[in-house]
């Protein structure tokens, strides 16, 4: 039973996450929404028969933003106030009761109206047996809806129920370049919106070089995008110095320290770090387990496990290579870091990205990784990498919807990219019978259609442009099919 004194304290703590119950609202929302919100929103009005809501990313991401602005929404609908409820397990005092013990607190000292009860709780998996609770209260209320947020995508555990069929995921990535030139309002040239990427294969030349060098100034914001990163508190702060620190100490460092021990009992944190510090050094790079493992001194199930815990706490993105069978389960992954910036900030490279072209080249096929999987996401779209022809030639990103195979290829490099560059492009779509393709290029004046050898075309798309596109797209977009089509 909880003392009387820790009672009251908890009574406070949430009154102070839940002003709305005194008449008051939540400070200092951005007047920005991300694209999101409108998931998140439409899931509230109109929520999957059966189904919680898991908002999943990684921390400091924007996920506790999205959950108040959602509430902001609802009490401007009309929604009762003593029917939301807010609750962050981050908080000893929540973790320690639970929620079972938050509801009963909730119901006692701020009884609710008829209608439906609204529950956003964040850090869902800090409290003990969340899933097994989740699923009975979907089973079992349906008054209730309920949102929960998770710093780790949530694991299948002995004597833990999975939760698989009881909870529609969101997964927020960083901040797309969009986004983030929104929430800065940043000077940016009158750049169209365009409601495919595919439709520009029906522009003409003069159209080409005409916005290539109207989108040109976009090129020195991309660049800053790129060091100070996707993560809303580091797109804001003053200098890229301080953003580069914020992804350390606030962000990275504390998913390695913290996270992995409390949520996974990692007690190798150093041995940790080192696998982390190897993936930065190969960002966008395959990942060769065996040198891996012989430079760190670690086994390979250690080093495995590893990276399995990045890529469930956000940290990571792995891709597999294209194909079917046994060979492309034995192939190496594809590792790309959650956001562009990470790289750079933990190396403490600073501004000398720019002048690092390998680095800087790695980071943008990182940055451009990033937001066509935000976009695609949510039909569910598989990605791959593919390595093949007589001379084992790349294509960098390969995305199968619905069996219809978009590959990408990354060439930010000075000079003009031509059909030579893109030998492994024009094999592949030799190869699959596809007709067309995308180059993501440097030069805002690369730009424009490029017919290959084999019979197909390549679009090339300077990289700054090809990601305003993207994150615009997903932000404005009512069709998610309507990227490729």
């Amino acid at each position: 039973m909880i003392a009387a004194t820790a009672t009251a304290e908890l009574i406070a703590v949430l009154r102070q996450y839940n002003p709305w119950w005194s008449g008051g609202r939540f400070p200092d929302l951005p007047s920005w929404r991300r694209a999101a919100f409108r998931e998140i929103d439409g899931w509230l009005a109109n929520p999957p028969a059966g189904r919680a809501l898991l908002l999943s990313g990684a921390r400091q991401v924007g996920k506790t933003t999205l959950f108040l602005q959602a509430i902001d929404a609802l009490l401007d609908q009309g929604v009762p106030p003593s029917n939301i409820i807010y609750a962050t397990f981050d908080h000893p005092l929540l973790k320690l009761i639970g929620p079972d013990g938050l509801l009963r607190l909730w119901h006692e000292y701020e009884p609710t109206r008829e209608g439906v009860e609204y529950l956003f709780l964040d850090e869902i998996q800090a409290a003990k047996d969340w899933q097994v609770w989740l699923k009975h209260q979907v089973d079992f209320n349906k008054r209730r809806r309920i949102a929960v947020t998770g710093s780790a995508t949530p694991l299948h555990m002995d004597g833990q129920e999975s939760g698989v069929g009881r909870w529609h995921t969101i997964r927020l990535a960083t901040l797309s370049f969009f986004e983030y030139l929104q929430i800065r309002k940043d000077p940016t040239p009158p750049v169209p919106a365009i409601p495919s990427l595919a439709g520009l294969f029906e522009k003409e030349p003069a159209w080409f070089a005409r916005l290539g060098e109207e989108a040109r100034p976009l090129t020195g914001l991309f660049h800053e995008y790129l060091l100070r990163g996707g993560f809303p508190q580091s797109a804001m702060v003053s200098t890229i110095s301080l953003a580069q620190k914020l992804l350390r100490e606030d962000i990275v460092d504390k998913v390695l320290k913290r996270d992995m021990t409390a949520l996974f009992g990692v007690r190798r944190v150093l041995e940790l770090e080192q696998t982390f510090l190897y993936l930065c050094l190969h960002d966008g790079g395959l990942l060769d387990m065996q040198a891996l493992c012989r430079n760190l001194e670690v086994k390979k199930p250690t080093a495995s496990n590893f990276i399995a815990l990045l890529e469930a706490t956000h940290l990571i993105y792995r891709l597999l290579p294209f194909g079917y069978g046994k060979e492309i389960l034995r192939a190496r992954p594809k590792i790309y870091l959650a956001d562009a910036a990470i790289a750079p900030g933990i190396l403490l490279k600073g501004k000398g990205l720019l002048e690092d072209a390998v680095r800087l080249g790695q980071a943008v096929e990182t940055a451009f990784f990033k937001h066509v999987f935000t976009r695609y996401y949510q039909i569910s779209v598989s990605f791959s990498y593919w390595r093949g022809g007589k001379k084992g030639q790349e294509v960098d990103i390969i995305a199968d919807i619905g069996g219809r195979l978009v590959p990408f290829e990354v060439k930010y490099q000075g000079e003009k990219v031509d059909a030579g560059h893109l030998k492994g492009l024009g094999e592949f779509c030799r190869e699959r019978k596809i007709q067309r393709g995308y180059v993501i290029t440097k030069d805002a004046a690369d730009f424009g259609i490029l017919s290959l050898p084999v019979g197909a075309q390549a679009l090339k798309i300077p990289a700054p442009l090809a990601c305003y596109w993207l994150g615009r797209s997903e932000l404005e977009s009512d069709d998610p099919y309507n990227l490729e089509t």
